[in-house]
């Protein structure tokens, strides 16, 4: 037997062969099960192992009597029994149970393997086909799980106005508490019809339903007034005694509950980028340290067992804590440390009264069977203390609930704050991984979300708009006139070139073989001063590129190489490497139409070709 403590809660794991009819194997499965914990010293008593035990004895106890043999005649180092079928039908039937989707199957039948295999490694007389199967995969392999995508911007602004408006009604009604608390008395002596005297007896930890019933009338609507507007307004209009309910709503007058804990929850998250909710959870009040700089919290990561101290400096917020009770108000607003402030002045009397194990999330809850008040680490499970039921309980301003995206994981309020963070640093993925995660595990699990796709998108769309305005200046067009008039300074000067180039443009000595080109070595397309390496398959989209008449042949057969990789390549292919090309030639083309049936006529009396190097060539004609 394993005790687990965690976070002021102790769980007991034990196995016990005497439970089930295959006593034999679970006791040598038992076995292998406190090995391996004695020896890994696994966290939590290898829960994962004690399960698998269980769950399997149980099947096996079950399938057995329904194909008429004993359980008990089933052991690991026996033949009565071909315990490689069992297992199978075991992996199926938590396949079935709990779903593809689900992680279980995968955990506990390679846990069972595991303890197999280890007694098979040290022990003679386990069968060799089931020595074969522990060592082979489970059946069902670890399923992939959709990740999670963060919030949007408007649903994190709405959490966030929502949380602090929560935390101000929870300020404001311990003050109301406090102040009730202040004018109390002893109940014995001044009465147990008086709110004050109520509240004074929960803080005393006299209240409970026995108490309640024996003082109070057996109807609720036979209460004083003001008793009675503290319940709530199902249970004011019950006919029963409501005092189960009385006992919440005082313990809440004085104490927050795991609800009021929920809105405290989601502003650290929001503010906090590096901190998981397990870190947050775990956090106990010896990590806390003020400073004069701000807050200083020791975090402890037990999936990478690591231990760091974050400082969270004060924050300079202009408006204070608008609305706030004064006696909760904070240094620095809604920065960490001033929300640390207000968490801890909220839950302050709870470990006054009731000196709780040292966790910051503590709160008050009821005793189920009594209806006394006790206190504990709050644990967020029960379906009305979780996150989707807290957000379902909220209003915006206009008074209507939430429209946030599902599911309403927590897990995602730390995506978003990830992702806000990004939006605000830019730079590589390095830089936004920082010293919480390593780059693969960013891209793994935050750079997959929405926000930052839209990012990519936009800078790839930001890079290609630079590279297009720079790249695609369509060639100019030059007549016969101008063309005549090339070497005059005016003319030269027009189309953006000296006059040596205009000779030696016209001398045929800049012919690019698709067009001509003002400086060959001034390419848009290198940056290193060298000749350009892409004409002419790139001249259509080159800043440099003159055409005269004489080239629209060329220019033809250009345009019909292009058009027939139309059947060779899908659409959105052909038009992310040939789309600018034949929009650039459609330009041309458009601006002489008059020319073009004797560029046609040319191209078949002359026999005029394309050349191309070997490389476009194959290109083309593959």
């Amino acid at each position: 037997m394993f005790l687990e403590h965690h976070r002021g809660r102790t769980t007991r794991h034990s196995i016990d062969p005497s439970s089930y009819q295959c006593t034999t194997l679970v006791s040598q499965l038992a076995d292998e099960w406190l090995k391996v914990t004695h020896r890994v010293a696994l966290s939590g008593g290898g829960c994962e192992y004690s399960g698998a035990v269980r769950s399997f004895a149980k099947f096996t106890d079950k399938y057995l009597s329904a194909a008429g043999l004993d359980p008990a005649d089933a052991r690991l180092d026996g033949h009565a029994v071909d315990l490689v079928e069992v297992l199978y039908a075991w992996e199926g039937d938590l396949r079935q149970r709990y779903g593809p989707k689900s992680k279980q199957p995968y955990r506990r039948a390679r846990a069972l393997l595991a303890l197999i295999d280890q007694r098979a490694t040290i022990t003679a007389g386990i069968p060799g086909h089931l020595r074969q199967r522990a060592k082979a995969p489970v059946s069902y392999g670890k399923p992939t799980p959709q990740p999670l995508d963060e919030f949007s911007n408007a649903e994190r602004v709405a959490l966030r106005d929502a949380a602090r408006a929560a935390v101000r009604g929870t300020e404001a009604r311990l003050a109301r508490g406090r102040e009730l608390l202040a004018a109390g008395s002893d109940p014995r002596d001044g009465g147990w019809r008086n709110l004050p005297n109520l509240v004074w007896a929960t803080r005393m930890r006299m209240v409970n339903s026995r108490t309640l019933q024996a003082h109070l009338p057996g109807k609720a609507r036979w209460w004083p007034p003001e008793v009675v507007d503290l319940l709530p307004a199902q249970e004011g209009a019950s006919r029963g005694p409501g005092v189960r309910a009385l006992g919440r709503e005082l313990g809440r007058l004085l104490f927050p509950d795991e609800f009021d804990l929920q809105a405290f929850r989601v502003l650290f998250l929001l503010g906090m980028a590096d901190t998981t909710p397990e870190e947050l959870h775990d956090l106990q009040m010896g990590d806390i340290e003020f400073t004069d700089g701000g807050l200083r919290l020791v975090q402890t990561k037990l999936r990478a067992s690591r231990i760091r101290a974050d400082l969270h400096p004060e924050v300079d917020m202009k408006g204070g804590d608008e609305g706030g009770a004064e006696e909760f108000a904070s240094g620095g607003a809604w920065d960490v440390p001033g929300l640390m402030r207000r968490l801890l002045a909220a839950t302050a009397l709870i470990r006054e009264v009731f000196d709780p194990d040292p966790y910051l999330f503590v709160a008050v809850r009821q005793d189920v069977a009594n209806g006394e008040l006790c206190a504990g680490v709050a644990q967020f499970a029960s379906p009305r203390y979780r996150f989707g039921f807290w957000i379902a309980s909220q209003r915006g301003a206009q008074g209507r609930t939430l429209n946030i995206s599902v599911p309403h994981e927590v897990r995602r309020l730390r995506k978003t704050t990830k992702v806000v963070r990004s939006v605000a640093l830019g730079g590589t993925v390095s830089d936004l991984a920082g010293d919480d995660h390593h780059v693969e595990v960013y891209r793994g699990h935050y750079g997959h979300g929405t926000t930052a796709h839209i990012m990519a998108g936009r800078s790839i769309n930001r890079s290609q708009e630079w590279v297009f305005n720079r790249l695609a200046r369509n060639p100019v067009l030059v007549d016969e006139a101008a063309e005549e008039r090339l070497e005059e300074p005016e003319v030269a000067e027009e189309l953006g070139m000296d006059i040596e180039v205009a000779k030696a443009m016209r001398a045929g000595e800049l012919d690019m073989g698709l067009t001509n080109c003002r400086n060959p070595y001034d390419s848009p397309h290198r940056t290193d001063n060298k000749l350009c390496h892409v004409a002419p398959a790139m001249c259509m989209l080159c800043r440099n590129a003159v055409i005269f008449y004489s080239q629209l042949p060329r220019l033809l057969l250009m345009s019909d190489r292009i058009e027939q990789m139309r059947t060779a390549l899908p659409p959105p292919r052909w038009h992310a490497i040939y789309g600018q090309q034949r929009a650039a030639l459609d330009e041309v083309f458009a601006e002489c139409p008059d020319r073009l049936p004797a560029a046609r006529q040319q191209i078949t009396e002359l026999g005029i070709r394309l050349d191309l190097p070997l490389g476009q060539r194959t290109e083309f004609d593959r």
